[in-house]
């Protein structure tokens, strides 16, 4: 795992733990002084915010630790991880805020404080405002999914302390009780959107998602140049694994060549990648372009021969 100036990922996701705890402890005071069962649905997402934190910084550890011989590839996998947990949190702290959110839109209930609640849950979307961006450039120069998740999250906590903000005040200027039970709802809906796409998203990168197109774009960009010099390649495949990215791809070459010059191309082919996309892992397989069976060698698994072909 990359760090900026020299502090692993996971001191970003203490600074969303640290964030959680204040904002927290302000919103649950905001839902105190006021009664106001939209503030408490934005307390509830400050729940969701420390749980997040907490799985995040515990995933993030995981993923920085060396390769080892259970995990050669390493552990950047665990970071989907944190970004399901995440979204499953999300889907219970909305049906909380649902159950808490329908009975007062039957049945309002006047605001007390309404005033005081107000300024405390503004204090604290600031705070989560700041620690949001902070954790997305984080995520952004880290290409870490934990990061991104907790930092959308948080970024969505934001706009959901200005709806309710707005949803306290104009129940306090208009009467409107009914109001401060709907804005919630509306914010318990918001969020089961968010979780789904936060669910789906860990789910994808499970799977070993193909590099996004911006990047595949730049892999054949480099590979280009070498075709122009008569260079041809196949079985081109890309996979990404939270903040890394893996090639493979098959290099024909001339068959009189000699092993020396054949390694010292897939030396310069590779760290042409490397220069063009970024830190990279590539595996390169060498073939004479003049071999039919080269040409038809697309596959990347390989299968025992039938003992009919056995010669």
């Amino acid at each position: 795992m990359t760090a900026i100036n020299g502090a692993p990922a996971s001191r970003l996701a203490l600074m969303s733990i640290a964030a959680a705890l204040a904002t927290m402890a302000l919103k649950l005071g905001a839902w105190w002084l006021s009664g106001s069962v939209g503030l408490m649905s934005d307390a509830l997402e400050s729940f969701v915010n420390l749980g997040s934190g907490i799985v995040a910084f515990v995933t993030l550890r995981w993923a920085e630790q060396p390769p080892d011989d259970g995990h050669e590839f390493g552990h950047d996998k665990a970071e989907y991880f944190s970004s399901g947990f995440e979204g499953a949190l999300i889907f219970i702290a909305a049906l909380v805020i649902l159950w808490h959110a329908v009975p007062r839109l039957l049945l309002p209930q006047p605001l007390d404080r309404p005033g005081i609640g107000l300024a405390v849950a503004v204090v604290a979307g600031l705070i989560n405002l700041f620690a949001a961006l902070a954790l997305l450039r984080g995520a952004q120069r880290l290409r870490s999914p934990a990061l991104e998740a907790d930092a959308r999250h948080l970024l969505s906590d934001v706009w959901t302390t200005v709806g309710v903000v707005a949803a306290v005040a104009l129940v306090a200027l208009t009467g409107w009780l009914w109001l401060d039970a709907l804005i919630a709802i509306v914010v318990a809906l918001y969020l089961l959107w968010v979780g789904q796409r936060l669910l789906r998203s860990s789910a994808s990168g499970l799977l070993d998602p193909a590099w996004p197109a911006d990047e595949r774009a730049a892999l054949d960009a480099v590979l280009d140049a070498y075709r122009a010099q008569g260079i041809a390649f196949h079985a081109i495949r890309t996979r990404s694994a939270a903040s890394r990215r893996f090639v493979s791809l098959h290099v024909l070459v001339p068959g009189a060549w000699t092993v020396q010059r054949g390694h010292d191309l897939l030396e310069s082919i590779e760290q042409a990648v490397a220069a063009r996309v970024g830190t990279v892992s590539i595996l390169t397989h060498l073939e004479p372009i003049e071999d039919p069976a080269a040409q038809d060698d697309l596959r990347l698994e390989r299968t025992a021969p039938s003992a009919g072909n056995d010669t």
